[in-house]
């Protein structure tokens, strides 16, 4: 497995403001491999989405290189497929329109104005079908998002990402806004999801658990601003993993404690000390 598929190169992200420039990331080095799943973590305000943002090509770095499978990355692309908090589905669409949308757009017509072939219509619902499949929603696929649960919408968003067949998949709290018991069955889902697809994933997330459990390496972000890596962890933890098996794994344990200390004691300790 290639240790470096997604590099992240001296990158810096310095954002105007009306008091006057403001630097939200500053210094981040970063690789991820191919098939691997990395949580980016850190308090709220210190640029997690905004290294996310990077990845995907939604914004431009103030300085640096971000690339992708030996490919600069210089804005978004199908090879990056992204997951938001909002899930952001089109509420007049059924679920397999909402996919579809995406499918179309990456297989279809527009296919050509890049050289490829483009699917047949048929193929194109056989992607759309086997997207939602894949995320445990086709007995749902004719209803609207106003006729399912908070926890099914963010199905639909990850079936969509996928339906593309991206190389990367970005996801931004994905389960944030989720009840506990829905978050916690849409990680066990995610985490077979990504057994079966062997995703590289790169996920942003507040929750030390969650960070635990679905991932191969944990970046600790510090605080802002001028954010940097703080540390990164790597977590040897066998997989298929099993919520319940994990709960009193000590080496999971020793991973959480691990994460709590850098975010609640050497982060407050930092903060202490500038004040």
């Amino acid at each position: 497995m290639s240790s470096k598929y997604i590099e992240i190169q001296n990158v810096e992200q310095t954002f105007k403001t009306k008091k006057g420039p403001y630097c939200a990331l500053q210094n981040i080095n970063l690789t991820v491999a191919k098939g691997e799943f990395v949580a980016l973590i850190g308090h709220s305000g210190c640029g997690k989405s905004t290294l996310l943002n990077l990845i995907a090509g939604l914004t431009t770095p103030t300085q640096g290189t971000l690339i992708c499978a030996n490919r600069e990355i210089t804005g978004p692309g199908p090879d990056r497929g992204v997951v938001f908090q909002n899930h952001s589905l089109l509420p007049w669409l059924t679920c397999f329109e909402n996919v579809y949308l995406a499918v179309e757009r990456v297989f279809g017509a527009q296919a050509q104005t890049v050289g490829a072939p483009s699917d047949s219509k048929a193929q194109l619902r056989a992607r759309t079908d086997a997207a939602l499949a894949l995320v445990g929603l086709t007995e749902a696929a004719q209803k609207r998002p106003g006729e399912i649960s908070g926890g099914m919408k963010q199905r639909v968003g990850i079936a969509r990402a996928l339906s593309m067949e991206p190389k990367v998949l970005l996801m931004d709290e994905p389960f944030g806004a989720l009840d506990a018991l829905t978050r916690a069955k849409l990680q066990d889902e995610l985490l077979e999801i990504v057994a079966r697809t062997q995703s590289t994933v790169v996920m942003v997330t507040h929750d030390v658990d969650e960070a635990v459990l679905l991932s191969d390496k944990i970046v600790m972000l510090t605080n802002g601003p001028a954010t940097t890596i703080g540390e990164v962890l790597h977590v040897d933890l066998p997989r298929p993993r099993q919520r319940v098996a994990l709960a009193d794994n000590p080496q999971y344990q020793h991973y959480r404690k691990a994460v709590i200390d850098f975010l609640y004691t050497r982060q407050v300790h930092v903060e202490n000390r500038a004040a």
